[in-house]
């Protein structure tokens, strides 16, 4: 049964010997600079992912066959290698089926799924324009693309990088547009609406999370946005009588949605509807990167006067958590939106660490040290 976190690493003493169970998403045979040989890992659980080093790879302690998807036993301490968190790894073998659960292991939405696409599905149910429902109704009652839907991450490493979290995403964004569009009479609200739903279904096929998240091969060579449009032209040319119009206008919601060239739209948007989409999903982007490196800061020990590492997903800054400097806490929100949800953002590109509690909140770090296991107990 796994006990010890990746998110509760960070409180360790170094040097403290702790057995912990991962998935591995990389293994790699390195040298260092003097040309002695080692092996680099990269352990996840469903709170984050961590380095690994085994600086003696002969080892007999240490398993050599181990590979990307293997579910792991490692024995190791906490290093800090240029302010970044590090495991030595001093032991490591394959994990038996009944010593852990792989949903322990994959970061997941902490939002129950079923509420959320019954809110996707309530929000499209309360649309007026009919052919714009007759999309989305033809699209989310496929059987191959709800259930992809509902399991997908939103992004590999950036935002809403777990499962679930394109839906959480989605369902975020729907509640955002659905109060700025009666600020603005010039938007249509269902158009809106329907780009909000489709802005990002190409990733359900651009993105695989069989093990860890990774690019499909189509995902590489076409991107998302190419994919949802491509999906959602099938779609509209299939529907008997789909307006001409809503469909030009629909797909350009699809292809200026990252709102510059730079950022792999192939358009710029050029309507209220698709300049209000580019805005609001950039905007929920952030305020998720924001809240993972309060979080972060918080945990690693922080003062609220003290500005959290640079950030590489907002242009390597650094931030301030006003609330906390003020001394007040976050204020409630009303029960209708999905808020972003806390999640960590490593301090360069790589994949982010999830850093939500556990779900099973009965899990938490031990108050007493950790007793020292033998290796008759790791193996």
């Amino acid at each position: 049964m796994k006990d010890i976190y990746i998110s509760d690493l960070s409180s360790f003493e170094e040097g403290k010997l702790f057995d912990g169970f991962f998935l591995v998403l990389s293994r790699q045979q390195r040298t260092t600079q003097s040309n002695k040989p080692y092996l680099n890992f990269i352990f996840c659980d469903k709170t984050g992912q961590l380095e690994g080093r085994a600086w003696e790879p002969s080892d007999p302690r240490i398993i050599k066959d181990i590979e990307r998807g293997d579910i792991v036993k490692a024995r190791g301490c906490i290093t800090r290698f240029n302010d970044r968190m590090q495991m030595k790894v001093e032991q490591l073998r394959r994990a038996l089926p009944a010593e852990v659960e792989k949903s322990d292991l994959m970061p997941s939405t902490v939002y129950n799924i079923d509420e959320l696409w019954s809110r996707l599905l309530a929000f499209v149910d309360s649309f007026t324009e009919p052919d714009l429902k007759r999309l989305l109704t033809a699209i989310l009652n496929d059987p191959q693309i709800a259930g992809a839907l509902r399991e997908a991450p939103a992004a590999k490493q950036l935002h809403h990088a777990w499962l679930g979290g394109l839906l959480e995403h989605v369902v975020s964004l729907l509640t955002l547009a659905d109060r700025v569009a009666p600020h603005y009479p010039l938007v249509h609200r269902d158009l809106l609406m329907t780009g909000v739903i489709l802005h990002d279904i190409g990733k359900i096929r651009e993105l695989s999370w069989d093990i860890g998240f990774d690019y499909t091969l189509e995902g590489v060579l076409l991107g998302h946005i190419s994919i949802g449009a491509s999906l959602a032209e099938r779609t509209m040319d299939a529907l008997p009588g789909f307006p001409p119009k809503l469909k030009t206008l629909v797909l350009h919601l699809i292809l200026s949605h990252h709102g510059k060239l730079e950022f792999g739209s192939p358009k710029l948007p050029m309507t209220a509807e698709a300049l209000a989409l580019s805005f609001l999903d950039d905007l929920d982007a952030k305020m998720q990167a924001m809240a993972a490196e309060f979080e972060r800061s918080e945990r690693e020990g922080k003062a609220p006067d003290e500005f959290t590492n640079k950030v590489w997903a907002l242009d390597q800054r650094q931030l301030l958590n006003s609330r906390r400097w003020l001394g007040e806490s976050p204020a409630p929100s009303a029960p209708e939106p999905v808020r972003p949800q806390v999640r960590e953002t490593p301090a360069e590109p790589v994949p982010p660490a999830r850093t939500a509690p556990p779900l099973d909140a009965a899990v938490q770090q031990p108050q007493d040290p950790l007793p020292e296991p033998t290796l008759f107990e790791f193996l």
